[in-house]
């Protein structure tokens, strides 16, 4: 299938913006790179700060789309958990540019556009919290500190796009399921721990954001 001329500015902005970061980067480097000229790349995207709201609200978007596919129907807090663990790794190991993107440059944003970003995000770590404090009440859970955990393993969990790599010792779905042990582990959650379903993760993350 043909990659259109919206598509392709998208791309090149998610590598720029990766790598050059947002002020980094210029109007004739994004056009330059999605190989365009600089007038039409305007059809495609607005100002600079519309397309880089545009690729945070996007991916975001698709994360919480994926996370509440993953875990819709499962009352068990561990095994929500670890969907919710071995989702984010598989995505964030897949997409590392988009990770960075959306990680580093919220800040240059302006109010406006940073609330809408932000509202994502904290919609998508509220699934988190609301699984930690379900294995809580439950009896599943052991930690006297609910929050800070949720914060430790989602920095833990997204740090494996910054060296996450398929030529390693581990396989994603190895790493993906070890993540989710590691973090019922930091929970308290009682042992045997096991790690989630695996094709249910692969899969939606392939629904959400196409096959690898």
């Amino acid at each position: 299938m043909a990659v259109t001329s919206g598509e392709r500015v998208r791309r090149a902005a998610v590598k720029l913006f990766a790598a050059k970061g947002f002020h980094g980067t210029g109007i004739r480097d994004l056009a330059q790179e999605a190989q365009l000229s600089s007038a039409s790349l305007y059809h495609y995207m607005g100002t600079k700060e519309d397309l880089l709201a545009g690729i945070m609200r996007d991916s975001l978007g698709r994360l919480l789309t994926g996370a509440e596919r993953a875990v819709a129907g499962v009352t068990d807090p561990a095994e929500r958990m670890g969907r919710l663990v071995a989702l984010h790794v598989i995505t964030h190991a897949r997409r590392p540019e988009e990770t960075k993107v959306v990680d580093d440059e919220v800040r240059v944003l302006s109010s406006g556009a940073r609330r809408a970003v932000v509202e994502l995000r904290d919609a998508y770590e509220r699934l988190w919290g609301e699984t930690i404090e379900a294995g809580l009440r439950a009896g599943a859970f052991h930690t006297p500190r609910p929050e800070v955990t949720r914060k430790a393993l989602l920095e833990m969990c997204g740090g494996v796009a910054r060296w996450y790599s398929a030529r390693g010792a581990l396989s994603l779905d190895e790493l993906a399921g070890h993540y989710a042990v590691l973090a019922l582990r930091a929970l308290g959650a009682r042992e045997p721990l096991a790690a989630p379903d695996l094709d249910v993760c692969r899969a939606v993350v392939a629904s959400v954001w196409g096959p690898a």
